[in-house]
This record gives structure tokens, sequence and C-alpha cells, in this order.
């Protein structure tokens, strides 16, 4: 064989696990929300909501009840979901800095595309990208994605305010349907073609300032909406003083959830019910184009919200409101589907890129720390993670806290002795104690629990010592949260 026909052996042999599984490998759809509370969904229980596709989705695949964001602000848990890694590792947050490219190129939209998927991105990125420290923020994403109606920061609701909408402004004005038009016109536009296609829309839903699409003004007006069994202030007095220093606090009176609740609660739900209105015309371009037989959709959000649990608002703080989410999967092709199964394992939004490429028949890279969910669709009693962090390096440094959460229970370390404040522990059965009503820390009762949640955590910051970029803030962090470090000595690294 001379040299010309070995190479064109050897291109045409590299091409088949792309080409033979064009068909064969589902299409994929990941749908995500901004500041979505996990009770805010009919399928989780809430009465008051009207959510028919969502709870259609998960009575079709199945509904997560322990998933979380391991960190609750969008840039970092954006970056995290993209790449399957904690944010020490991706390096990205507010106040820290953006993700460099050599991170990037190991995310699921870039290997999904390398591997022969057409890739499609809509709504709010969310981080910025850099080639190194030294460079600007790259400004055209488009050019990671087949196509593109993304937008920088926070994005607008205006539909007229993205480019890549502007087609759809005059039927859909707000952004919540156009996004529902693009996957729509993506689906149609892939279905047929040589490729599987992988689409990714982030809604601006219901992220602040409230904005909801007027056509929906109907579905709450004059509503009256049950408040949690942990509402108010009397139900967050057990809570660290740390928790109170940042605008999670305030915000419950400045948000008007303690004296305009339901007005207030209205307006979130019924831009959720936008988003689940664009999740209908979604499955709906599936059944006409027949993709729906071979497309995976999976539904979730960057992170909670308080809506006024405990006297909070916003999100950033470990506590379930604030870094719970709901999780919905639904793949046409197991044999799971269609029986109404929960998963109540532990999970997390740094599984959704692992659970991507494994779906494509790829592999997950040795620095994703996701594992394939896929594992507790197919046994939903199976578990993929013994523990999981839930971190905040946002903001305010007595609010800084490193966490840790099993399917059972959750620990955290409030190690900020500054100003007058004292170094706190909270510990909560979440079997037991699903609303942390009960700090179990200070109860010598629970010793036992208390230790092995501590092992844990240490496990984690052993972790963030060891694998923590160099860059961007975050070495330091190693020091600030290890339990064994006096405060005198963490002090010097906040001056």
């Amino acid at each position: 064989m001379n040299l010309l026909k070995k190479y064109l052996v050897g291109a045409v042999v590299g091409l088949l696990p792309i080409i033979g599984n064009a068909e064969s490998r589902p299409n994929i759809i990941f749908l995500m929300s901004d500041d979505q509370s996990f009770y805010t969904l009919g399928c989780y229980g809430n009465p008051d909501v009207q959510t028919p596709n969502l709870n259609r989705l998960a009575a079709d695949g199945m509904a997560f009840d322990r998933h979380y964001a391991t960190t609750a602000i969008c840039m970092a848990s954006r970056a995290t979901v993209m790449s399957g890694m904690f944010e020490f590792k991706t390096g990205c947050n507010f106040m820290h800095g953006d993700m460099m490219e050599d991170i990037w190129k190991k995310s699921y939209p870039m290997l999904l595309r390398e591997a022969g998927y057409r890739t499609g991105f809509a709504g709010k990125f969310g981080f910025s990208i850099r080639k190194n420290l030294k460079s600007k923020a790259i400004k055209n994403l488009d050019q990671y994605f087949d196509v593109w109606a993304g937008g920088h920061g926070q994005t607008s609701y205006k539909t007229a305010a993205n480019e890549g909408l502007k087609k759809y402004v005059n039927e859909y004005p707000h952004s919540t349907l156009a996004y529902g038009a693009f996957g729509r016109d993506f689906i149609k536009e892939s279905v047929g073609g040589e490729q599987p296609f992988c689409l990714s829309i982030s809604f601006k839903a219901p992220h602040r300032p409230a904005t909801p699409d007027p056509r929906f003004d109907e579905i709450y007006k004059g509503k009256t909406f049950t408040k949690p069994g942990n509402f108010g202030r009397e139900n967050g007095a057990h809570f660290s003083k740390q928790s109170q220093a940042d605008r999670q606090y305030e915000r419950f009176h400045s948000w008007n959830y303690a004296t305009k609740y339901d007005q207030v609660m209205a307006t979130y739900h019924q831009q959720v019910y936008a988003i689940d209105q664009a999740v209908g015309m979604i499955r709906e371009a599936l059944q006409e184009t027949g993709a729906d037989k071979n497309t995976v959709i999976i539904y979730t959000a960057d992170n909670g919200y308080f809506c006024g649990s405990h006297g909070y608002a916003s999100k950033v703080l470990p506590y379930e409101e604030a870094s719970r989410v709901p999780l919905i999967i639904f793949d046409p092709r197991e044999k799971n589907s269609g029986k109404q199964l929960r998963s109540g394992s532990l999970s997390g939004l740094c599984d959704i890129a692992p659970t991507l490429l494994k779906l494509a028949d790829l592999p997950v890279p040795d620095n994703m720390d996701g594992r394939d969910l896929m594992e507790l669709y197919r046994d939903p009693s199976a578990e993929i993670h013994d523990a999981l962090p839930l971190i905040n390096v946002w903001n305010e440094p007595a609010t800084h806290a490193l966490s840790v959460v099993t399917k059972d229970q959750k620990y955290i370390y409030w190690g900020y002795a500054g100003d007058g404040y004292a170094v706190t522990e909270e510990l909560y059965h979440l079997g037991k104690d699903p609303l942390e009503l009960v700090n179990l820390a200070a109860n010598p009762e629970n010793s036992d629990m208390l230790n092995s949640m501590r092992k844990k955590y240490d496990r984690f910051l052993d972790q963030w010592k060891a694998e923590a970029v160099s860059y961007n803030d975050y070495e330091r962090f190693g020091t600030l949260f290890d339990r064994k470090v006096e405060w005198k000595e963490k002090a010097k690294l906040l001056d």
C-alpha cells in the first residue's frame, strides 16, 4: 500500500465513529432556567402552580429529588455545568475571574461539536472566556457553536435586544417564548441532516428584574400561594450570624416577601409558566419532525431561590432553597421511561457534562468531577456520589463558606471570625428535617454524625488544596476553609 492510500484509509477509519453513529447516537436538548427553586413545579409537589409541560416531561422520564448546584450563583454554576468541574477548578465566578480557553475546550459543547454534533446555543451564556490571563475576554462566542442566539452578561427579556432572536420579535417580543421558537426551528433545521444535534437553551427567567410575559397575566391573577413551612425570620433564627451579612438577608424585606408574598410569587411563577410553554413548543417540534424517538431532554436550573424561606431572599447561601434545584431527564430509548419514577439519590450540576458525553458515547475526561446521571435513570436506587461540596466564595467574606451535603445530611462551616463573629458549624438531617429547622451541631448525641460529615468536608478541602486553579484568587481558600487553622492566621489572608 503506497503512502497516499495508507493516509486515505487512515482518514476514513478515523471518521467511522462519527459517521457510523450519526443515526444511532441520540440528539440532546439541555434546558436550564435561572434562579428557579425546586418547589416551583407541580411535579415537585406544589399544587399552587401550573406547569403542565414540565409535569408531563417528568411523567415521561424521571424527576430527581436531591439535585444540587454546587455553587448557587449563576456565573460559577454555569461554568460548572459546561465543564463538569467544581468552581475551584474552573476558576470562574463574579469577583474572581473568567474561564480560560484551555478549560473551555474540554467543555461539553466543544467536545460534542468535535465529535460531530450540530450544536446550538440560545440565552444567557453566563461567563466570559479568555485565551490566557493577560488577554481580553473573547467577544465572538458564536465561533464555538454551529448556531448561536446567546448573549453576554445578564441578557434581556426583550427579544429585540438579542441579535439571534430578532426574527421572532413580532410574534414573541418577550424572550422566553422566543427561545422556545429558536429551539423549535433549530430542531426542524437539524432533523434529516447527517449530524445528531445538541441544543442548549439557558432561559433568563425567572431571574430578576421580574419581567413576566404579559400574555400570561391571567394565569395567577389574584392567586393566594401557600407559604413553605420554614417561611419567615422566626424560622431562620438558628442560622449563623455570618449568613446574615450579605444581601440575601435584607432582601426578605426590600423584595417584599414579608409584605406582598402573593404578588411577588405570582410574578415569579408566571415567569416559570412561560418557560413551561416554551418547553411545550420544543417537544411539539420533536413530535412533528419524528425526532422525539431519539432525543434526550434534560431540564434543570443554575441555582435555587429562597423566596422568603427562613427570612431570606435570592440565592448564594448553602441552604436547601438556594442550592437545591429541579432536575428532569427524559430518554425515550430507556425502559424506565413512562413509569413516573423518581430518584432520591444525590446528584449535582457537575454531573450534566459527563452525562451528555456518555449519552453521545464519548469518554468523560479525567478532570471532570461529575458522574453519569443515566446510572440513576436506569436504577433509581443507585448512588453516584456519597457527598458533594456546596461552595460560596462570592461577595462578603463573612458569608464565604464551604459545605458538604449527602443524600440525608448537610454540614456547613462558617469560618469567618472577625468583626465580632465566631466560628459556627451547622448540621442538618435532611431526611428527617428537610426544611432545615433544627441545627444538630451542638447536640452531643449527634457527635458521630458531625464527625462523619467533618471528614467528608475535609476530603473536599483537600481536593481544593490539591486542584484549585493557581489564579483568580482561589488558592487562599484552602487555608480560609481549613477547620484546623486559627483565625489569626486566616485573618492575614484578608488584609
